[in-house]
């Protein structure tokens, strides 16, 4: 049989995204805001090559915990104690037995059979062509709809799923155009993320609805919620749930505010967790999490039951609502630590960055093809170990500076 055409460029074109964004990538370069090699003198506080001391406002760190005393000695006890840094050998054949006692640990934290994976992008690279070829919805392929803000860990595995079902991007949280889709189709499956990287939140109310209506099966990344929100850190996604069933798959990155490293998958069916571990290609490579990575997860693991976990979670959102009182973004009033000041020309981004970080406050200029083209806004992260003060000082001069250029974003 002589295999049939396709045409290129159905779920991405590089070519066009490189010409269009490296003109701005250069500019970020130039201004000094990005290519940044820094060390760390302190909580929140770095030092570039060029001599610059920052407050890092750009973080995914929600809590602090990438400092914290206790995930430092875990790691360094987990190496010391395991002899090595991790065994050079596919997971599914050989695996370390501190990896097998920390996933136990993590299925105990959160309440579901959990897997580890080096990222949350290797998980989703393993998972997601599985899950399209219909693996786990009794090998009938559901089809796969991306919602059109899903992060790009998700979304680039458009094209190797549709080489096994057909895929669909829909617009953004339109949960009318899910709903049709699921009274057309017997098997629909929905790729999101429950918080997104630019903002904004899933509208989990209606998705558990049209769950519960048509059996729509859900893939969510709760990787900015993760131990940020939620009793215990449990996020957004797990706590919606009394039990994960099988149709329903969550990813997570442990590196956000769990403060450790690596990916995070959790399933409500063991023959999934099973299926993965055999067939998930780059979620069980020779790669697995390194002893360092599982200590400083294991001390983490400890640090969800303390009191003084759930403090950062409130001095989280404290920051937060201090953040809100001093400067207007659409994010406001959202839980998570997340905020876009829009410049809508890259250009003007990129510039009130560089002077950001010429008076010590190092953040983001986010652009073509993160958001849309005339979309690009200033990308601001919160930290629960941020002072008071410094959110001040902050918030007041990017407030000047977006003055000077006409734009007002005091509340």
């Amino acid at each position: 049989m002589t295999p049939t055409a396709q045409s290129p460029h159905r779920f991405s074109n590089y070519r066009k995204v490189i010409a269009l964004a490296d003109p701005s990538w250069q500019g970020a370069e130039t201004g000094r805001i990005s290519g940044l090699d820094v060390e760390v003198k302190g909580p929140n506080t770095l030092v570039d090559q060029h001599g610059r001391t920052f407050h890092h406002f750009c973080t995914t760190s929600y809590l602090g915990l990438d400092y914290h005393p206790a995930l430092l000695d875990g790691a360094m006890t987990a190496l010391r104690e395991t002899g090595t840094l991790r065994i050079a050998n596919s997971r599914n054949r050989c695996q370390l037995a501190i990896l097998d006692q920390y996933e136990t640990r993590l299925s105990e934290l959160f309440g579901a059979s959990c897997l580890s994976a080096l990222s949350c992008s290797a998980a989703s690279a393993g998972i997601l062509p599985l899950l399209a070829s219909g693996a786990f919805t009794d090998d009938a392929a559901p089809v796969l709809v991306f919602d059109k803000h899903a992060h790009y860990s998700m979304n680039h595995q458009k094209a190797a799923c549709a080489d096994e079902t057909q895929v669909i991007t829909c617009p953004h949280n339109d949960m009318d155009f899910i709903e049709d889709l699921c009274k057309r189709q017997r098997n629909v499956a929905y790729v999101a993320d429950s918080a997104y990287s630019m903002g904004g939140l899933a509208d989990l109310d209606s998705l558990l609805y049209l769950k519960q209506r048509y059996g729509l099966f859900l893939y969510l990344d709760d990787s900015h919620a993760l131990s940020a929100v939620g009793e215990g850190g449990a996020g957004l996604v797990r706590p919606r749930w009394h039990a994960l069933d099988e149709r329903t798959l969550v990813v997570a990155s442990l590196a956000k505010s769990f403060g450790a490293s690596g990916g995070l998958v959790m399933f409500g069916n063991e023959r999934h967790k099973a299926l993965v571990k055999r067939y998930g290609g780059p979620s069980n490579w020779s790669q697995s999490l390194n002893a360092a990575a599982i200590g400083a997860g294991m001390a983490s693991i400890r640090l969800h039951g303390s009191r003084e976990f759930s403090a950062l979670q409130e001095r989280l959102q404290a920051n937060i609502r201090l953040f809100d009182s001093l400067v207007r973004t659409a994010q406001h009033g959202n839980p998570m630590a997340i905020r876009l000041v829009p410049c809508g020309e890259a250009a003007l981004a990129n510039r009130l960055v560089v002077e950001l970080a010429e008076l010590g406050y190092f953040t983001s200029a986010v652009f073509f093809p993160v958001v849309p083209q005339g979309k690009a806004a200033i990308r601001i992260t919160l930290r629960a170990d941020m002072a008071h003060e410094v959110i001040r000082r902050f918030c007041g001069l990017i407030t000047d500076l977006l003055l000077a250029h006409g734009r007002d974003i005091r509340p």
